[in-house]
């Protein structure tokens, strides 16, 4: 992350950086405008210069190709004239001069594509380095944003909003500086000339035309922005629903839902196809309605033109030259009624992204926070209160201390507050009231990105990144070399598995790592955090997923890699943490017993009550276990590492 993009999405506690658009394309040009305008990128700078003075000249040399038509067409009108001598010397010689006219016509179109298309690839460089700064910031944003921000976030509608943002950028940046500014100028010129070689009263006629056809593409697209907007909405729904529903494709098949998932999709669907012909059907009345006025103002100036050419006040080379500007005019103000249409879509579309980039971490480390320093790995809860809704507390004065070098577990009933406290102890949270401390130091106080460098998690459920199984082993510690990585596998006991794999290292895990077993994604997960070796581990229900054989074997490598490291330990299987030095018994947000194995036992409380319940379903299971392997000796299930 380059130290300007960090600058850029610095948040503000007080302020937002980018006021609420809402439709408003100043606004809009204004937060863009640091993206078009980088102060750190002279050559960017230039390019903006250089394209603004192809701008200009394109628009001079345009200016001659109604001229030269109209020069043109006044040589052959005198060459038709009454009396003039048609013998072959005397039309060739006087064919010459339209000749030459014409090809000045072909010149001077030429020479507007060229300064055209110049200006559009220099310009290009500027437009690409906004939407590409804009879009790393809001992703640099997003992985700042809390935990709170994303749980509550559907992932498929966040992706489809910076997918929309993305192309909004650059239609924004793209059709206001290369036809919007363009399109003025020429305007201004056209006026000019018509002052120059007309009379006022034509300019007036151009004036009025062009007052009247913005005002009704202005009255038009507003009108078509809350159709876009509903369209997006439904999009965006759709979007949201086949990702959720892709994403969970396996439960779809356990329970048959397809049809049901189906018909969800299909409700979404059904609206934006809706929504979608509203806005194909208002677009064909806004461009009508444009042709309209456009075309009486073009009827008028070309019928006054005809009575001043019956009058004698002007030639026939007069009337194609008002002919053609008005056509030239025509393609520009045609785009300025596409630029308003696409910058109010685009501004709706943008408008969500920059909500995003207004959001103010939950989180935020203190002003000149100094990294966290950890020499033995202490971990103290000092009276923490927490609660994720005011109404309903989870942790309520919950005080322990983790030893350095020690193992501490957390037991307890469901919904107990066991995982809020690994939540708070990473700080995707932080406690109403008290403290969290590693080595006397208040977490709270420290640099967040130093916080995690010193924590390793082996969680519940590990999600892996779509890519390979070295890729995702090096997660935890990214100058790793491959021997480190080979060796963390082994410890990991996953380097048999991996080197039966058709790739080994190199194989793809597949999209959240479903290519794997539950079993092989925890030893992933363990192996890069073996990579990671921080000085705290924190053991979150890591093998509650797990069959009991499978768990036998990763309680094996957590033991291993837990072993001299200051440990976390939140367990829903009991039998996972009996060698604990200290066990806590969570309940109901406070605690409830707390000792080794031994004395909750003897205390014939929660523990035990809890111990009592593990058991009775263990031997359930081993029961039926042996059950069927005694009816069928020949079937075995072999679990490999």
């Amino acid at each position: 992350m380059t130290q300007q993009a960090l600058e850029r999405v610095q948040p503000s506690a007080k302020t937002n950086r980018h006021p609420k658009a809402e439709g408003s394309l100043a606004v809009t040009v204004r937060n863009l405008w640091p993206y078009i305008w980088p102060k750190d990128r002279h050559d960017l700078k230039l390019r903006v210069f250089l394209a603004l003075a192809l701008m200009i000249v394109s628009k001079f040399v345009n200016m001659g190709v109604p001229f030269s038509f109209k020069w043109a067409t006044d040589a052959l009108v005198n060459i038709a004239k009454p009396g003039t001598t048609h013998d072959l010397a005397n039309v060739a010689a006087a064919l010459s001069g339209p000749l030459v006219i014409t090809l000045l016509y072909g010149l001077f179109r030429i020479s507007t594509t060229l300064t055209q298309q110049a200006r559009d690839a220099l310009f290009a460089a500027v437009a690409m380095n906004a939407v590409r700064h804009l879009a790393l910031d809001v992703f640099i944003h997003i992985h700042q944003l809390s935990l709170r921000f994303h749980l509550e976030r559907k992932t498929g509608g966040l992706t489809r909003v910076l997918e929309r943002g993305r192309a909004a950028i650059e239609t924004i940046v793209r059709m206001v500086m290369l036809t919007a500014v363009p399109t003025i100028v020429e305007f201004v010129m056209i006026l000019a000339v018509l002052l120059w070689k007309f009379n006022w009263y034509y300019a007036l006629v151009v004036v009025l035309t062009i007052v009247a056809y913005m005002w009704f593409t202005t009255f038009a697209s507003n009108w078509r922005i809350g159709i876009r907007r509903a369209m997006n909405e439904s999009d965006t729904d759709a979007n949201t629903k086949a990702i959720d529903s892709l994403l969970n494709y396996e439960t779809v098949k356990y329970f048959g839902a397809e049809q049901r998932e189906q018909s969800r999709y299909n409700v979404s669907m059904e609206r934006f196809e809706k929504m979608s012909v509203r806005t194909y059907t208002s677009l064909a009345v806004l461009n009508f309605g444009q042709g309209l006025i456009f075309s009486v103002g073009l009827m008028i100036v070309m019928a006054m033109c005809v009575i001043d050419i019956r009058a004698g006040r002007n030639s026939v080379g007069d009337f194609v030259l008002i002919n053609a500007m008005m056509i030239q005019l025509s393609q520009p103000l045609n785009f300025m009624g596409m630029v308003y249409r696409e910058v109010k879509q685009a501004v709706v579309d943008i408008e969500m992204m920059f909500d995003i980039l207004d959001k103010n971490p939950e989180i935020q480390d203190h002003a000149n926070a100094p990294d966290i320093q950890v020499t033995e790995g202490r971990v103290r809860f000092e009276d923490v209160r927490f609660s994720y809704d005011p109404a309903r507390e989870i942790l309520r004065g919950v005080s322990f201390e983790v030893p350095a070098g020690k193992t501490v577990a957390i037991v307890g009933p469901s919904g107990a507050g066991k995982s809020t406290l690994s939540r708070l102890l990473f700080r995707f949270y932080e406690p109403q009231s008290g403290r969290i401390t590693i080595d006397g130091q208040d977490i709270a106080a420290v640099t967040q990105t130093s916080l995690r460098r010193q924590i390793g998690i082996v969680p519940q459920d590990t999600v892996l990144f779509n890519d390979t199984i070295a890729y995702n082993i090096r997660y935890g510690r990214w100058d790793a070399t491959r021997e480190e990585i080979e060796e963390a596998s082994r410890l990991a006991q996953i380097d048999k598995f991996i080197k039966l794999v058709p790739g080994g290292f190199d194989a793809q895990v597949g999209e959240r790592g479903l290519k794997l077993s539950g079993g092989e994604k925890q030893r992933v997960a363990i192996a890069r955090t073996i990579l990671k070796a921080p000085p705290i581990l924190v053991l979150d229900e890591a093998t509650s997923a797990l069959d009991t054989f499978t768990e036998r074997e990763i309680q094996d490598a957590l033991d291993r890699v837990s072993k001299g490291r200051t440990t976390l330990v939140i367990a829903h299987r009991l039998s996972t943490v009996v060698n604990a030095d200290e066990i806590i018994v969570l309940d109901k947000g406070v605690i409830a017993e707390r000792g080794t194995h031994d004395q909750l036992l003897a205390k014939n409380g929660i523990y035990f009550a809890l111990w009592s319940r593990q058991r009775q379903v263990d031997e359930a299971q081993e029961a039926l276990r042996r059950a069927a392997e005694a009816e069928e000796p020949s079937v075995r299930v072999t679990v490999t590492a």
